[in-house]
């Protein structure tokens, strides 16, 4: 056979130059860096042609010589001796092989054209000269796919934006906020001096100090009309009689979203900040959300007060209104499900409080749980139902018929304030799904010891059980038995881990992205083929390490140490994870959304470049992932 002629390469001419240098600036990096380093760039360039077929790299070539960026066509590289990762594709825009260049070393994959393909080749010692100049460059080699992520957030924010966020990240810590001048008074000052204080500075609050600055209880504008004008309490009363104690307060390392949760979680709207020990500032709801016309701690105060399942169900619309209005403000994906879970949390428990009262049942004796997405406080808008109920009793039979029949009435209630009822029975209302203490003890002790493959396919759900209302101390036994059992019982991870590898990412042998037609559209399931392969393998691991985290993010972060793996390669899962959540809000709250009997279907041909490229390389994450959990448990 004929050896394949050497690609042709040209220098590109002036009037060249000046067209690649346009067509380069629409591209990222080249979209962020001077047009002088850009210039850099084309000049330092020569152009060369790839025949469909015909190998652009590989590693008997040595070491790589030269970076290329492709302007037209596709190159695939196959897995090699030392790859590990699979095919994966290269588009039109995208520069390889990054990592190679940078180490001087030869590729460990054969790179081939799938189709014609124009590349510009820039000599190795050229690209690392830019880089030292150009830091937009440097951050592109160096960060690929952090820094496509970190466009795709900017992207998205531009897009859905109609209003502005107060003017920091919900992840900024409370030390990078402002400090306020805090108004701080001892516990023996009289409430007229204090009320004064307020009056002058225009504060809605004070905060109560010991002599080391340490608070000790807070008085709010909003408690004055109950705390001291109803019960016309004389002015000369010292504020410690009327402030509220213990005082909630967070330290300068927390954030934004730990401050927006606590107010939230327990009805505040000021939040004292110390610093070791030491009151140095407050943070408000007005804060967080200066230009949010849907308050949080409205929305949330008007779900625990609701007086009935009608008005429960109008603020279900709410939240997703509110959902809607922070995804445009550019919070991001665990954040944002952090809020929606939390509120979802606390409409979830009144309807409970609420059908229970009707039917006298005691809250003290049973506990409502959540499972899946909600246990692991990551819900998104469009989430259907995963619950059930743990109840003590002498008389087992004879009492379930009553929290069933409660279960049965918080199910439809839910379902009718958007949460669809579960096809696979999971809620409470089923028999299967509202046992004692004992019972569930037994349940999660067969699945673990004894359970068939397929009953952990349908079980896996309940490993992310959370308490939400009730008596939540029922639900403790069976944290327990999840955190010391599974380690112990190889056969039982195993099994969940042939599970987690059950579905692959949806990768074509060459490395394209793979989809399916849905209504005459490419579609990719955003949830089965996206974030479930994240969670279920931080599932396995949490579990296998004895880990007490429910959040995909926490248990990613927690067992990553644990498995003695580098810190780039697991904040490159959770990136990954968070990205697939963020496109599945943002096809579940956008106007054209996914066809009703799927929420979380995406076209891909709606997709910018960025997010498709993020996309395509989050599946090789995915891919790499489910590959180490092969090494693990496959052996």
């Amino acid at each position: 056979m004929d050896e394949a002629p050497p690609p042709q390469r040209t220098s590109p001419s002036s009037s060249l130059l000046v067209n690649l240098r346009a067509e380069l600036m629409r591209m990222v990096p080249f979209s962020e860096m001077t047009p002088a380093h850009v210039n850099e760039f084309v000049a330092g360039s020569t152009q060369a042609y790839f025949a469909p077929d015909e190998v652009v790299l590989d590693p008997a070539m040595g070491a790589v010589k030269s970076l290329y960026c492709i302007r037209q066509g596709s190159v695939t590289g196959r897995r090699g001796l030392a790859e590990l990762s699979g095919a994966f594709e290269y588009g039109a825009g995208d520069l390889f092989p990054v990592s190679a260049m940078l180490a001087g070393r030869a590729v460990t994959a054969t790179y081939t054209a799938n189709e014609d393909t124009f590349c510009l080749m820039l000599p190795a010692e050229t690209a690392l000269r830019l880089a030292t100049v150009s830091p937009p460059f440097a951050d592109f080699l160096n960060q690929r796919v952090m820094h496509f992520l970190a466009l795709s957030r900017r992207a998205l924010q531009a897009a859905w934006s109609s209003q502005t966020l107060a003017d920091q990240s919900l992840e900024a810590r409370l030390a990078s906020r402002p400090r306020k001048r805090t108004l701080a008074c001892t516990a023996a000052m009289p409430l007229a001096e204090a009320l004064s204080q307020m009056h002058e500075r225009r504060v809605g609050s004070v905060v109560v100090v010991d002599d080391s600055e340490t608070p000790q209880g807070i008085l709010t504008r909003h408690d004055i009309l109950g705390r001291v004008t109803l019960p016309q309490l004389p002015l000369s009363t010292p504020i410690s009689a009327v402030m509220s104690t213990p005082v909630h307060t967070l330290t300068v390392e927390h954030t934004l979203q730990d401050a927006a949760l606590l107010m939230s979680r327990h009805g505040l709207r000021h939040v004292p900040v110390t610093e070791q020990g030491r009151l140095v500032s407050i943070v408000s709801e007005r804060d967080l959300f200066a230009h949010q016309r849907l308050s949080l701690k409205q929305l949330s105060t008007q779900l625990r007060t609701a007086p009935d399942q009608a008005t429960l169900q109008q603020l279900a619309v709410q939240i997703r209104h509110f959902a809607s209005n922070l995804l445009g403000q550019g919070v991001q994906a665990r954040q944002l499900t952090e809020l929606i879970s939390d509120l979802n949390d606390v409409l979830t428990a009144r309807l409970v409080e609420l059908l229970a009262k009707q039917r006298g049942l005691d809250l003290s004796r049973a506990c409502w749980l959540s499972f899946g997405s909600e246990g692991r406080g990551e819900q998104t808008v469009a989430t259907d139902q995963d619950n059930g109920l743990v109840f003590t009793s002498d008389e087992p039979e004879n009492d379930r018929p009553l929290w069933l029949a409660l279960g049965e009435d918080v199910n439809a209630a839910l379902d009718a304030c958007g949460f669809p009822l579960c096809k696979g029975r999971v809620m409470a209302s089923n028999p299967a799904c509202c046992l004692t203490v004992d019972e569930w003890q037994r349940r999660f002790s067969h699945w673990i010891e004894h359970g068939a493959p397929e009953d952990l396919l349908n079980a896996s759900i309940y490993f992310d059980l959370r308490p939400l209302c009730g008596n939540t101390a029922l639900a403790q036994p069976l944290r327990e038995i999840l955190l010391r059992e599974p380690p112990r019982v190889p056969r039982f991870l195993k099994q969940l881990a042939d599970n987690a590898l059950r579905t692959s990412p949806p990768l074509s042998w060459r490395g394209a992205l793979e989809t399916r037609d849905v209504e005459g559209r490419a579609m990719l399931d955003l949830k089965l083929q996206g974030t479930a392969m994240f969670v279920d393998a931080a599932r396995l691991y949490a579990l296998a390490h004895g880990l007490p985290a429910l959040g995909t993010r926490a248990r990613l972060a927690a067992a990553a140490p644990l498995m003695r793996v580098a810190a780039q390669e697991s904040e490159a899962w959770i990136s990954g994870f968070e990205f697939l959540q963020m496109l599945r809000l943002q096809v579940q709250i956008g106007a054209d959304g996914p066809p009703a009997a799927n929420p979380n279907l995406i076209d891909i041909s709606v997709l910018n470049d960025i997010d498709r490229r993020v996309l395509k390389e989050t599946m090789r994450i995915a891919r790499r992932l489910q590959q180490r959990i092969e090494l693990d448990y496959r052996r």
